[in-house]
């Protein structure tokens, strides 16, 4: 990485920097679709994240935290950003099973399941069999 980071900072950082900051991600899409959240609540605290994550990782790496965002421009580049594309999947991933693994214990509950306030049923979109 080191010279082709835009702040010419190792591979090494830039692989912490991209796991902390999927987990940081992961770990405020969790807290803010929590059935324990304000309805409402999530847009706001998912783009004000992500937001402050571009501005903190944009001299480090660009900023992915996706590895889809990272694969298209790296084929399309080749050689180097293509060596280094290990790094843009496998940081992000660490850092999302880490958030993962740790919400429930920090949020302080076991049953961190799938997010229940994505789409109440009252808006229309419950099924029903006739």
């Amino acid at each position: 990485y080191a010279e082709r980071s835009p702040g010419h900072y190792t591979l090494e950082a830039a692989f912490v920097c991209e796991a902390v900051m999927t987990g940081f991600f992961l770990f405020v899409i969790l807290g803010a679709t929590d059935k324990r959240a304000p309805a409402g609540f999530a847009p706001i605290a998912i783009g004000l994240c992500l937001t402050l994550i571009h501005l903190v990782s944009i001299p480090v790496t660009g900023t992915s935290v996706n590895p889809a965002r990272s694969t298209g421009p790296a084929l399309v580049a080749g050689g180097d950003a293509l060596a280094q594309l290990w790094a843009f999947w496998a940081a992000p991933m660490l850092g999302a099973i880490v958030a993962g693994l740790l919400y429930p214990a920090i949020a302080g509950h076991a049953d961190a399941g799938a997010p229940t306030q994505a789409v109440p049923a009252e808006a229309g979109f419950a099924t029903s069999a006739k």
